[in-house]
């Protein structure tokens, strides 16, 4: 069985910078939440404003990537400036490239050799100021044959028996297979693989008994996206059960979003994407619901519909 990423008594809930490290991102409302002040400074202020919010509501998981602009490098002062040691995340197989504009053409790039891993790992360290505790492949996805390049697996367990856990996040409509694949990867008879981050939230969660089999093989699991890029908050189209539960529980649709996963026996960390302290305190509320996800009924879609509609939002 592989150690918790978090120590006991610790809120299961963590903060993504997906949003935090760039001037562009595809949560809903982000250009609005941002604003017109979107220099390098601005952002770097804004970003340790929601890490303070996070840290002073209990938060100890922080993730970031290489490709979220500037994610790693706003977390890693953060941490210096404040002397703090939580658990940090972080992810190689993408590069920015938007060149901090929103209207971009291109904002990442994924490649998934050996050359990028050797690339950015030493990116990431010196973002950071320190080693990652947990280092996935950023969208492991079957297509791209990570999981089968013997040099990347070499070099992740090399990580590993240097005491990074090391693992994959998924994203697509075939999330479930891409994990079961990784269940089976061998190094010289070991998997060094034993963290997973992946998309669940109430529109999508067919990756649930993936995730589930991945726990109970020791494997930690993080959620991403719970609240859908925004599509279950109420700049959304919230389902009418959601928005009839938020009325009886007087909570908002993100709070229940991000309670449902944290209901899942599964989950170790659950991920806010928040952009503002406002929207830090409102996914905060879920730590308190302990609600039954049972109430809401089925609001899934099909994987293909689901992914179809988020590849359409729109950068801002």
């Amino acid at each position: 069985m592989s150690s918790p990423l978090l120590p006991p008594d610790t809120p299961r809930l963590g903060l993504g910078l997906a949003a935090l490290g760039r001037p562009g991102y595809i949560n809903l409302g982000h250009g609005a939440d941002i604003g017109a002040a979107r220099d390098v400074e601005e952002l770097r202020k804004r970003a340790w404003t929601v890490l303070d919010a996070a840290w002073a509501a209990g938060l100890r998981y922080f993730d970031a990537a290489r490709s979220y602009g500037r994610a790693e490098e706003f977390l890693g002062g953060w941490l210096r400036a404040r002397g703090l040691h939580p658990v940090v995340g972080s992810k190689w197989g993408y590069t920015y490239t938007a060149g901090w504009r929103a209207d971009a053409e291109q904002h990442e790039v994924k490649d998934h050799s050996p050359a990028t891993l050797e690339r950015q790992w030493p990116e990431t360290l010196a973002a950071l100021g320190r080693r990652p505790d947990v280092y996935l492949i950023h969208s492991a996805t079957l297509e791209t044959g990570v999981l089968e390049d013997e040099w990347v697996l070499a070099g992740l367990a090399e990580l590993a028996e240097n005491g990074v856990r090391v693992g994959l996040s998924t994203s697509g409509p075939r999330q479930a297979d891409t994990l079961r694949r990784a269940l089976d990867v061998q190094v010289d008879g070991v998997n060094p693989l034993n963290v997973v981050q992946s998309t669940w939230n109430l529109l999508e969660p067919s990756a649930g008994e993936a995730l589930a089999e991945a726990h109970a093989e020791g494997w930690s699991v993080v959620i991403k996206e719970a609240v859908a890029n925004g599509r279950l908050t109420s700049r959304g189209d919230v389902p009418a059960r959601l928005a009839r539960l938020c009325t009886e529980l007087n909570t908002t649709p993100e709070a229940i979003a991000l309670a449902a996963a944290l209901a899942q026996p599964w989950a170790d960390v659950v991920l806010s994407g928040a952009t503002t302290v406002g929207q830090l305190r409102s996914n905060a509320a879920a730590l308190g619901l302990g609600m039954d996800p049972e109430a809401l009924g089925d609001l899934s879609q099909s994987p293909e519909r689901y992914w179809g509609e988020r590849a359409a939002l729109p950068w801002t």
